[in-house]
């Protein structure tokens, strides 16, 4: 058995697309999610090789090092807990990536900093903003609800770190999203 992690596979689609990739090679995989292939046998340095050479013109990287794992293993948890679990980050991020990756949380706190140049936190952060943003443009939720179902306290709370991020409100986001759409017979 070998288990490999894939930096940038961060999404259903790009699973698809690497498990696609690998099952090419001729690759036996029993298990893949975000950022983790595990294959049914061992890997040779030849197969290691054409999976590198077959993943990174598609964007992706095969990460060998200890410390990159374990940042590549932090976002993956955070992309999925805020993009594919509605409403499950009432959890305490510390204790979920504490519980996921098993080091202490300020272990991965300062190796994250370290080497992102920013913080757990705000990665979280500048994720959920971008589900906001995601869920304003299909226009289905009131702020309430999407503020409800992203765990912020309140619709002010949310406003206000939203606008910190993005330099914008998120009525005045939406507004700007929708003069930039226009029915194609009005597109010239």
């Amino acid at each position: 058995m070998s288990l490999l992690f894939i930096k940038n596979m961060v999404c259903n689609r790009c699973i698809m697309v690497v498990q696609n990739e690998l099952e090419k090679l001729g690759l036996s995989l029993t298990h893949i999610k975000l950022g983790e292939v595990t294959l049914a046998n061992a890997l040779s340095s030849d197969e290691k090789k054409s999976i590198e050479a077959v993943l990174v013109p598609l964007g992706f990287e095969v990460i060998d090092d200890k410390k990159s794992r374990i940042i590549e293993k932090i976002k993956n948890i955070i992309i999925d807990l805020v993009h594919h679990q509605d409403n499950d980050i009432k959890k305490n991020l510390s204790n979920v990536l504490t519980e996921q990756i098993n080091h202490d949380y300020n272990y991965l706190s300062n190796l994250f900093s370290e080497v992102e140049g920013t913080t757990i936190e705000k990665y979280f952060i500048a994720q959920k903003i971008e589900k906001i943003k995601e869920l304003l443009v299909y226009d289905e939720l009131s702020l309430s609800e999407i503020a409800f179902r992203m765990n912020y306290s309140s619709v002010a709370y949310l406003s206000n770190q939203f606008k910190k991020v993005t330099g914008l409100t998120p009525s005045h986001f939406k507004k700007i999203r929708e003069e930039k759409r226009k029915p194609l017979d009005e597109c010239k």
